[in-house]
């Protein structure tokens, strides 16, 4: 019996599994291949595993229905992160972010949209790999994490 075996490159094995979808609101996110490959080298560096991860752009209202509905919170929130794999497997994940909270965060800490929303989407990924954010010392964890892979992020693209 022959078995059919295929072997993807790197670009296509990133395609296939970080996907980017817009709910009800959309942004322009360019560079998504260096994207791509910082979140699986997060995935590595932090010893987990990834299957599949879906980030999906939102505005506050979509968002707020979400956080209402799922985790019983009624306030807006830039990111949702679900974890949809059983602890121990792979990871499969989803990220929601409100584009709307990000350009607002943005704004009031005086960086670019684009590298608020790299660092919520770092955020998250970081979420998908245990990291919490509810404690002081945790957050702290948290931001310093997600400023080495902004930086990380950074190299790539000045390299690519």
């Amino acid at each position: 019996m022959i078995t059919k075996i295929t072997i993807f490159g790197v670009n296509e094995y990133l395609m296939k599994t970080i996907h980017f979808q817009v709910a009800d609101k959309g942004i322009f996110l360019p560079a998504k291949t260096p994207l791509r490959k910082v979140i699986h080298e997060i995935f590595r560096r932090e010893g987990k595993q990834l299957e599949e991860l879906t980030i999906v752009f939102c505005s506050d209202e979509y968002l707020l229905e979400l956080n209402q509905q799922f985790l019983k919170h009624d306030y807006y929130t830039d990111i949702l992160t679900f974890t949809m794999s059983e602890r121990g497997a792979p990871v499969v994940g989803e990220l929601y972010i409100s584009i709307d909270r990000v350009r607002d965060n943005a704004r009031l800490l005086e960086v670019s949209v684009l590298q608020e929303l790299r660092r919520v989407i770092f955020h998250g990924t970081l979420h998908l790999c245990g990291y919490k954010d509810k404690l002081k010392k945790d957050l702290a964890i948290i931001r310093e994490k997600e400023d080495r892979y902004l930086l990380l992020l950074k190299k790539r693209i000045n390299h690519a």
